[in-house]
């Protein structure tokens, strides 16, 4: 599983597995409890696949930051994201140096931990094109 099919559905905690396309919306699985929903055109939905970190010279695509956390972890999980904002911001700041302060704030790093923790329990490593095909 890729980062392809990872949402992040507004209003509804954790990461959700895109499983199949409906008339009204898509069907969508968990990755913290295994259930499944209904989504609607309504929801405000995310691809993890589409979201990009700022940094003073560009915009890091997600799968980046997490490959670069699963790096740094040996493929273990990270820090606990209800860590204090100093403690989230020394160590995203290891993972992006050069990530933009003004521009990402600290409940953007507390999610992206949060969300790296969730799929390394869920048990997926394929962040981004390159993982993928490593592992083949």
């Amino acid at each position: 599983m890729s980062l392809e099919k990872i949402l992040s559905i507004s209003g509804k905690p954790g990461l959700y597995e895109l499983k199949t396309q409906t008339r009204s919306g898509f069907l969508a699985e968990s990755l913290i409890d295994g259930k499944k929903i209904s989504v609607s055109g309504r929801h405000n939905v995310s691809l993890l696949s589409e979201i990009a970190i700022y940094t003073l010279t560009e915009e890091v695509p997600l799968g980046k930051v997490f490959s670069k956390i699963s790096e740094k972890e040996n493929g273990g999980p990270a820090i606990n994201h209800k860590s204090s904002k100093d403690e989230l911001e020394e160590y995203f700041f290891e993972v992006l140096p050069d990530y933009d302060e003004d521009r990402v704030y600290p409940s953007d790093i507390k999610k992206v931990v949060q969300w790296y923790n969730l799929l390394q329990k869920s048990g997926v490593t394929q962040f981004t094109a390159e993982d993928a095909s490593e592992e083949e």
